[in-house]
């Protein structure tokens, strides 16, 4: 799985690493756009989003023939939701609110086949490898499969060591929003509850040697607070934001 080996060397380096989480505005060429404007990935985000698995297993399509890593957030970290997801063929998930390692085990059982797992290989994940045998499938799909668990509350936040220690973890991830809302500071992303379990959350992963996710719309304030993988927002909101751009720059131009 070339573009999942890809993004995951380049995770590993450290370099600044940016991708977007599409919730409402997901369509194929989204895929292109994002590869042309210089973005590393994708997410669909089917816990939020309106897209259907079909619509998202052409995504996912459209990423593997483009060699561009789309990756999807599942409706919900159950084993029935994890195998539906791998079977649309994404790169790998954004897990929402993972609260201890054994959550991650039912990840592991869901992506990967006997006897390591319980997975049942179907629909076009099958695409990722030339033949079926147990060797390709760990070769060419499971060991490149990128895991992202996001720690979204106090319990997440206890257990984020062995969350990081865990062996299908790629990256620590944050759901900032929901976390402000779990301490008490909903939206609030300068609270200093919210920064201090920002830091810590980034320094439980990094003593693990792994890295973290962060996402926000202030891409410039998130390199400059530390972040190195992040995600800069949805597109929606990204079309918006530069819509009012253009008008004020409009209107600023009549004085």
């Amino acid at each position: 799985m070339t573009p999942a080996r890809q993004l995951k060397r380049k995770i590993a380096s450290r370099e600044l690493t940016t991708g977007m989480l599409a919730i409402d505005h997901v369509w194929t060429d989204l895929v292109e756009i994002s590869a042309r404007a210089g973005l590393d990935y994708l997410i669909v985000d089917m816990e939020h989003g309106a897209a259907g698995p079909e619509l998202v297993a052409e995504v996912c399509a459209a990423g593997r023939r483009a060699c561009f890593p789309v990756l999807v957030r599942p409706r919900s970290n159950d084993y029935a939701a994890l195998r539906l997801a791998v079977d649309l063929a994404p790169c790998g998930f954004l897990l929402a609110c993972v609260e201890s390692a054994a959550d991650l085990d039912v990840v592991r059982d869901a992506i990967w086949l006997p006897p390591r797992g319980r997975r049942r290989p179907g629909g076009m994940g099958n695409r990722w490898v030339p033949d079926f045998g147990s060797e390709s499938w760990r070769r060419d799909f499971e060991d490149d499969f990128i895991i992202l668990p996001q720690i979204e509350t106090r319990v997440g936040m206890k257990n984020v060591a062995a969350i990081a220690a865990h062996e299908l973890t790629t990256a620590v991830a944050v759901g900032p929003y929901d976390l402000s809302a779990e301490l008490g500071v909903c939206g609030d992303m300068e609270a200093p509850a919210l920064r201090e379990a920002l830091h810590a959350i980034r320094g439980a992963a990094e003593a693990i040697g792994k890295p973290t996710w962060m996402i926000g719309s202030n891409a410039v304030q998130l390199a400059r607070d530390g972040w190195r993988f992040i995600c800069i927002g949805e597109p929606s909101w990204i079309l918006m934001s530069a819509l009012k751009d253009k008008l004020a720059q409009a209107r600023f131009a009549l004085g």
